[in-house]
């Protein structure tokens, strides 16, 4: 055992880390509060699911399913004379520091072949002050959790299991995409994908009611809207929203309802993707910034403003895709083409009257009012998530990251930052999509630029046709954005993405 350390100094040692552990203060460990300590106190294993039902079995020598601090303390005082004698072994010149070269004739002496990089990566996980030796204490704390008997090939192997790569030095497929950050991307895209095909129905009323400019009644429902008339907006609403399901239903069924939804699925995996990976990006160099390595504790401020640039970045991308499928739709009629062949037209029609500029109609007004949009979005529901966690953190005395927010509260939260986002920035999208839909069946008008369609659109229905299908809007966001943000957090959670 490590004899520049004193019996008292080990124990109180060892009391303060089995306290730092115990998040809740159960005087216990179990399997998910070994989880949340290690994290707690940043431990390589904290995303190594598949060592923590080894390191309890080995630990619980009572075999209750709980790690007493008895018992705690029994194992780490084993675990600690075990690791003194190798790395005593392993320190050839007796200075009480490990350097690189020891380690590797350490490694080779074991029969373990490791190159240049691993060795590089294994040195440096443990030097953790980066002074270019591995000290006692630092190798104690990496490999203290070990759950099986100590030797070189084992620590290796260990080792090897932190970083999620097989004895060969194969990196899986999952650390690869959270080291380069494309988890996020990842996880968005599926939130994206999932949440739009729920809503797709939603969003082909929205924009048939915003094509539809000559519809009076349609005009009314939105002035009640605009208004603060809830009673009356439903009661106006109800005829528009039953004329446009029926207008709909004759145009093709219930696929008519879902036109340009496997164009949409094509757009929003990466739209989806971009956005969160790109906000999760723009966090994590804002914190930088601001002088901290935990994105999770950025300012509010820094938080709405990596949400515009998520919003930004992702609008900017799909927009070409974004200008056909609204096209498309509205080149939808009653008798007229579908599917795939649709999409050949739509797409020559619009590629013959503008060429590839003709793709980028409105994207000015997009990039203007996507930052507020996702700022407000984005922003709100960290901002949101965060406070409910440190209220709950205070009243379980545990720390914020140990706190689980239930689905019922993602879907809460998402709904009301998506609702008020969408709201506020409308006008907007109202005006952007009549410049993409410019010169289709339902909406012939066409437009010179974004001063032309604001002008013309306020002048024949005023302030508030700028509200028009906001209505269906709302009804779509809530849902959308609420599964959106309910499959990321899951899916985060699922590849242990913080």
């Amino acid at each position: 055992m490590n004899e520049r350390e004193s019996q008292k100094a080990r124990d109180e040692r060892l009391l303060k880390l089995f306290e730092n552990l115990d998040t809740r203060s159960e005087g216990y460990l179990d399997l998910e509060g070994l989880r949340r300590g290690l994290k707690r106190i940043n431990h390589p294993l904290k995303n190594a699911d598949h060592l923590l039902h080894d390191i309890l079995e080995a630990v619980d020598t009572s075999k209750d399913g709980l790690i007493q601090y008895s018992e705690f303390k029994h194992f780490f005082e084993s675990a600690d004379r075990e690791l003194w004698r190798i790395f005593t072994s392993v320190d050839l010149d007796k200075n009480g520091k490990i350097d690189k070269a020891e380690l590797r004739i350490a490694l080779s002496r074991a029969g373990l072949v490791v190159d240049t990089k691993r060795l590089q990566e294994f040195f440096d996980s443990m030097d953790r002050n980066n002074d270019g030796v591995i000290c006692y204490e630092e190798w104690r704390d990496f490999l203290m959790f070990m759950p099986h008997e100590a030797s070189l090939k084992t620590i290796y192997s260990y080792y090897l299991s932190t970083v999620n790569v097989n004895p060969e030095g194969d990196v899986s497929l999952s650390d690869e995409i959270n080291h380069l950050g494309l988890g996020y991307f990842l996880a968005g895209g599926i939130a994206g994908a999932i949440s739009r095909t729920a809503t797709a129905p939603f969003d082909r009323i929205k924009v048939y009611l915003i094509a539809q400019t000559g519809n009076s009644a349609a005009r009314k429902a939105v002035e009640a809207v605009t208004q603060g008339e809830a009673v009356q907006a439903a009661k106006k609403a109800a005829g528009p929203l039953k004329d446009s399901i029926r207008a709909l239903w004759r145009a093709g069924g219930v696929r008519s309802f879902f036109a340009g939804n496997g164009l949409n699925v094509v757009k929003i995996l990466p739209e989806s993707a971009i956005k969160f990976g790109s906000f999760e990006a723009a966090k994590r160099t804002l914190s930088r910034l601001e002088g901290t390595d935990d994105a999770s504790n950025i300012s509010p401020i820094s938080r709405f403003l990596a949400g515009g640039i998520g919003g930004v970045v992702s609008q900017f991308s799909i927009y070409p895709i974004d200008t056909l499928k609204f096209r498309m739709q509205c080149e939808l009629v009653e008798k007229g083409s579908t599917g795939n062949k649709l999409i050949l037209e739509t797409f020559r029609k619009t590629w013959t009257n503008g060429g590839p500029q003709a793709f980028y109609k409105g994207l000015p007004l997009a990039l203007i009012g996507i930052f507020p949009y996702s700022a407000i979005d984005l922003g709100t529901f960290e901002y949101m998530k965060r406070s409910y966690t440190a209220r709950k953190a205070k009243k379980l005395k545990c720390d914020e990251k140990d706190v689980e927010v239930p689905n019922w509260i993602v879907l809460g939260i998402g709904a009301t930052s998506g609702s008020v986002g969408a709201t506020v920035v409308y006008p907007i999208n109202v005006l952007r999509t009549r410049l993409q839909a410019q010169g289709t069946a339902q909406h012939p008008q066409t437009y010179t630029n974004m001063w032309d369609v604001t002008v013309r659109t306020y002048s024949a229905e005023g302030f508030r046709g700028m509200f028009r299908g906001l209505t269906p809007n709302l009804l779509k966001v809530v849902p959308a954005v609420s599964i959106s943000y309910l499959v990321y957090e899951n899916s985060k959670k699922t590849m242990g993405l913080g």
